[in-house]
């Protein structure tokens, strides 16, 4: 077996446990050392570090421990024939290895770490007594050890660890690299974060690139006084901002399969990694069903569409009660918030209640994720992937409300395009630099008084007068926070705030963009700073999150197209409005053809689709050859099954 080798200095996975003094004779019972030996046990290389309050287990696992584990767990893999087909560790030069030249992912390998440390098991006789200090408790028969410690309360946290050689190594090319705008490492960035994070950073630079259009176009709108001809420059900006955002939906899902071929991930993976293995409802149910009914086939199948619809009824019902709520609790809260605004004169005053709204409508917001959680948990989503999109259209449905409906106020009320490009201004500003302040200042406080806590508990604790160091990279780690959403991180993690300042804004500058179509110079602005605050966030901020698998930006792609149809209906009224100034609503020439040019933009919208394909040329090419050379394959293999069973029926008949 020619198996390349593949360097395993790295730790990757922390373990923190209580720090103690030990005396010699209760090492055998301590639970901790029990856990050090098992992992040892296991293949792992282990590393203890001995932090200000904690202790901290690191854990490494050379290939072929992390190849025993992947092929328990049946991980599909791709061959050279174009197969996904299970790893088996014996046949590893059948698998083909990943960009980075490693035979697993980041998902793959945090999977299996997964598998190994959370399946220790007692497979003794009779119970251990394990003891921490002066605890002690029974390790029973069957029972497994590290879930045991976790309820035990004596393993604190098990996370992801940063590989310290790709981090810096990121780090340059990647987070202070500001000399190319919108160019990222997106291949190193999939090895290091893993797929889900990588086609995010992915959709944000080539929607980064892609405004740089009508950013340039806008900024000539802005510079050149166009006079009379205005109300024939516009329409041409907003058929032309329309067209490059459908162009742009497409060929991003065109950028998305070619991405996937180039990662060999097959198209789309149904798969829930990163998190430990449950039966989805449909499985579990349909295990019961099958028991229940056994071979009555016409009752399985009524029984199997009560389910669906039941599902369907559920999420139709909760979705009613976001709505509800919205309508009745949000929109006077919104209509409020633009009636003071207008009635306010002071500009630096209207600044300030935008500021303090802004932060008000977290609080809404937050109570509203949460409503919306519980919701979610009775409905019957397939997976926690489907739970996830749920979440994000319910929460999306009350920033929609919060971001839009007071510019929708401002716009109805004046009809005037000069008092409307003055509050998307100020919206545009505050929430953007509000968000970023945010984003990258509440990961420090949090880490600083993370460490404030631990030097006061040390001081309590009366070991220590000096000034206390954290001199272990690990315990720095641990002290960060971690990556994870501000709604409903029990289903999502920071991707779900990026994605949804991403799209608030697309939705600002798409539907307002006849109004200020120097909006998407700002935008564009903004973008190349996310898109390396993000990364300098990601890895010198935060922990390394936790890998999530995925093979689309899922719910937010709808999101995303839901807002150009809005754009569509929102900047036809607004040229409208321009058009015909005294309100008289006549179909005259230029009012008719704004009509028509909305429903000719609707009908390129849904018609685009089918001129650019999703799936570029070289990528259908792959997967044909690769399907055919696995038909040859499967062919051979199974006329070699017969002609060996024939052979074997002509010996068997000649001997009678």
């Amino acid at each position: 077996m020619n198996v390349l080798e593949e360097e395993q200095t790295a730790f990757e996975i922390g373990v923190v446990v209580p720090k103690r003094d030990l005396k010699e004779e209760d090492k055998d019972s301590d639970c901790v050392e029990v856990l050090v030996d098992e992992f040892r046990n296991l293949g792992l290389v282990v590393e203890r570090v001995h932090g200000v309050v904690d202790e901290f287990i690191k854990l490494a696992a050379p290939l072929e421990t992390l190849g025993r584990a992947a092929a328990e767990l049946h991980i599909k893999k791709r061959t050279p024939i174009g197969m996904d087909l299970e790893f088996e560790w014996e046949e590893v030069d059948a698998f083909e290895r990943q960009p980075d030249g490693s035979l697993f992912s980041w998902c793959e390998r945090f999977r299996c770490y997964r598998h190994i440390i959370y399946g220790i098991i007692n497979k003794s006789q009779s119970s251990v007594t394990l003891r921490l200090d002066s605890k002690e408790f029974k390790w029973e028969v069957g029972e497994y050890l590290l879930q045991k410690l976790e309820s035990e309360r004596i393993v604190k946290e098990v996370f992801p660890l940063h590989d310290e050689i790709k981090r810096k190594k990121l780090l340059q090319t990647w987070a202070l690299h500001w000399w190319d705008f919108t160019n990222q490492p997106i291949d190193e960035i999939y090895s290091y974060f893993g797929t889900k994070i990588a086609i995010y950073f992915a959709f944000l630079g080539m929607y980064t690139r892609w405004l740089l259009f009508p950013a340039a176009f806008g900024l000539i709108l802005h510079m050149f006084d166009f006079g009379s001809l205005q109300l024939l420059v516009l329409p041409i900006f907003f058929i032309s901002i329309i067209l490059w955002a459908i162009m742009f939906s497409q060929f991003w899902k065109r950028k998305n399969n070619a991405l996937l071929a180039r990662w060999k991930i097959r198209y789309p993976i149904r798969a829930d990694l990163g998190y430990r293995q449950g039966m989805e409802w449909n499985s579990s149910q349909s295990i019961e069903i099958a028991k229940k009914w056994g071979t009555d086939k016409t009752k399985e199948r009524e029984m199997f569409q009560r389910i669906e619809w039941f599902g369907r009824l559920m999420r139709f019902r909760n979705d009613a009660i976001i709505i509800f709520s919205i309508i009745c609790l949000q929109l006077p809260f919104e209509l409020a918030y633009a009636h003071i605004y207008e009635v306010i004169g002071s500009d630096i005053m209207k600044i300030g209640l935008t500021t303090i709204y802004l932060f008000a409508i977290q609080f809404f917001t937050q109570i509203g994720g949460k409503i919306s959680v519980k919701l979610i948990k009775y409905e019957n989503n397939e997976n926690t992937e489907k739970k996830a999109d749920s979440l994000v259209y319910k929460v999306f449905g009350l920033y929609f409300m919060q971001s839009y409906i007071g510019v929708f106020y401002h716009a109805l009320l004046h009809r005037n395009f000069s008092t409307l490009r003055k509050v998307l201004i100020q919206r545009l500003l505050v929430s953007q630099v509000l968000e970023n302040l945010l984003e990258n200042t509440l990961p420090y406080l949090k880490y600083s008084y993370k460490k404030y806590r631990v030097r006061k508990k040390k001081r309590e604790k009366g070991s220590s007068t000096g000034k206390i160091q954290f001199a272990s990279r690990v315990e720095k780690e641990y002290l960060k926070p971690s990556y994870s959403a501000s709604i409903g991180m029990e289903l999502e993690d920071g991707l779900f705030d990026d994605f949804l300042e991403v799209a608030l804004q697309f939705g600002m500058i798409m539907m307002f963009a006849c109004a200020f179509p120097l909006a998407f110079a700002f935008a564009t602005l903004n973008n190349i700073t996310e898109i390396r605050a993000d990364a300098l966030k990601l890895l010198a901020m935060l922990r390394r999150p936790t890998p999530r698998f995925s093979t689309t930006i899922g719910a937010w792609l709808n999101i995303f197209q839901f807002l150009v149809v809005m754009s569509i209906c929102t900047n036809c009224a607004l040229l409208v409005w321009l058009y015909d100034e005294e309100g008289k609503w006549k179909i005259e020439p230029g009012l008719a053809a704004i009509l028509v040019m909305e429903h000719v933009l609707l009908l390129i919208k849904f018609g685009f689709s089918r001129f650019v394909p999703e799936e570029p040329a070289w990528v259908k090419a792959d997967r044909v050859k690769d399907a055919a050379k696995a038909e040859n394959m499967c062919s051979k293999q199974l006329l070699r099954s017969i002609s060996g069973e024939r052979a074997t029926f002509g010996e068997l008949k000649k001997s009678q």
